[in-house]
């Protein structure tokens, strides 16, 4: 699909980091933004600043866990616009950690806001998307994690697994349908954002340390500036590109693990993290 003005996009995560850059981009291309976040004081700073360019905004603070939340705020997009032509499944969190040490809690959590809340968001909006007709685009936000484990964040490797494996998925059915939307899933490598200190936004969770960072640096990789990524985004969804990979850095490692898969034996190194 093209890009233009007064097409409704909907960001989930809109707040900060990436989620916000793509909110600011299409902005900026006189989209109307639906923002969502679970961060309130974030998200209405984040609505300010987008409305101070002049684009229309319709704010929710959203548990994107949460199934009602999100059918809420499909409704509410809706009502307000009439149309959601791109979606931004993008809201996420990690928790660090060893597999047998996250507590229930821990893989609740993760696991709710990394691939349930693209769940609700497909399950929400494809049923009005396609009953309205228009061209549109699905934006799923995994992560180089998604293609490849990296240890000590084993909640986040298996949420984002599951939403590459739900977005090929989709992309498979929605043209089995002739439907005229587009699915791409997102697979970041290293991206400056505050996705390390995800606790700060932890519903009835009092943190007592800011956990270690989190980097799943490759060798060459340079932190990417969110609005970069957004550019990269949106280009994709026009030139309808499923595989959003924005590292090069990170192919070598990806090669490696999909040959020790076809060996049957090798299981890449993993990167430093």
């Amino acid at each position: 699909m093209q890009i233009v003005a007064g097409q409704v996009a909907v960001i989930t995560g809109a707040a900060s980091g990436i989620g916000l850059a793509m909110a600011e981009h299409l902005a900026a291309r006189k989209l109307r933004i639906v923002a969502a976040d679970i961060d309130a004081v974030g998200l209405e700073q984040a609505a300010d600043r987008l409305r101070s360019t002049g684009a229309e905004v319709l704010s929710l603070r959203v548990d994107v866990s949460s199934r009602s939340d999100i059918e809420h705020l499909a409704a509410q997009t809706y009502e307000r616009f009439g149309a959601a032509n791109i979606l931004c499944n993008n809201a996420g969190v990690v928790k660090r950690g060893k597999v047998w040490e996250q507590t229930d809690n821990d893989w609740e959590w993760v696991i709710g806001v990394d691939l349930w809340s693209v769940i609700h968001g497909v399950r929400s909006f494809i049923p009005r998307m396609l009953a309205g007709g228009q061209p549109g685009h699905i934006v799923n936000t995994a992560s180089t994690a998604g293609l490849a484990a990296f240890p000590m964040i084993g909640s986040y490797n298996v949420a984002k697994s599951g939403v590459v494996a739900l977005s090929e998925t989709l992309h498979h059915e929605l043209r089995m349908e002739g439907a005229p939307i587009g699915v791409s899933v997102l697979c970041p490598g290293l991206v400056a954002t505050r996705i390390g200190d995800s606790e700060r936004n932890r519903p009835g969770h009092e943190r007592t340390a800011q956990q270690a960072p989190i980097s799943m640096r490759a060798p060459g990789a340079v932190a990417m500036q969110a609005a970069d990524v957004a550019d990269y985004v949106a280009r994709a969804i026009e030139s309808d590109q499923f595989w959003m990979l924005t590292h090069p850095a990170y192919d070598d490692f990806v090669q490696r693990r999909a040959a020790g898969i076809l060996n049957r034996r090798d299981v890449v190194e993993p990167l430093p993290i």
